[in-house]
């Protein structure tokens, strides 16, 4: 028999039990950050090869907008308000990963002073640069890249969108 919310503590061990046999997502939340020319800012990992959007993975129980800004300052010295959602992207399973979300926001334009004084701050990032958009095409993966272009199609059409695997599903 299925215990009721009348029953506090069966309730909450039932919910456990449900809890810990259920999947788990792993989160990513990115960042569109332009500088006052629009050019976008890219980040350059060393843990993998390619060129990234500023952002990183949510911890466990961190929402991904928490997670996102907790990253820019962790790494690149920067405190910014995101200014909405642009895009989730539901990520399928790839070689030794389980499928994951990732979520880009808008991060809108940094002033001169966080342009000039933003740089990585730890050993996770090698280089920040402001790239032309059009130069990132070349320089992302295929499924960043795709992402990428719909968070810019999200920012313009004023609403978010949604992927899998970085292409749209409606």
């Amino acid at each position: 028999m299925r215990p009721t919310p009348a029953d506090p503590d069966a309730w909450n061990a039932y919910l456990a039990e449900g809890n810990a046999k259920q999947a788990r997502k792993r989160v990513a939340a990115d960042v569109l950050l332009r500088d006052a020319t629009g050019r976008v800012l890219l980040v350059n990992p060393t843990y993998k090869p390619g060129w990234d959007l500023p952002g990183g993975m949510a911890e466990a129980n961190e929402p991904p907008e928490k997670a996102v800004v907790r990253e820019l300052g962790e790494e690149l010295g920067l405190d910014i308000t995101l200014r909405g959602l642009l895009v989730v992207d539901w990520v399928p399973p790839h070689g030794p990963w389980d499928d994951q979300m990732a979520f880009i926001f808008d991060g809108g334009t940094l002033d001169a002073k966080q342009t000039r004084e933003m740089r990585p701050r730890d050993e996770e990032l090698s280089e920040a640069v402001f790239v032309p958009l059009d130069k990132t095409r070349e320089l992302l993966r295929e499924r960043l890249r795709n992402r990428l272009d719909a968070a810019v199609r999200a920012l313009e059409g004023g609403r978010p969108v949604y992927l899998h695997d970085g292409r749209p599903v409606w």
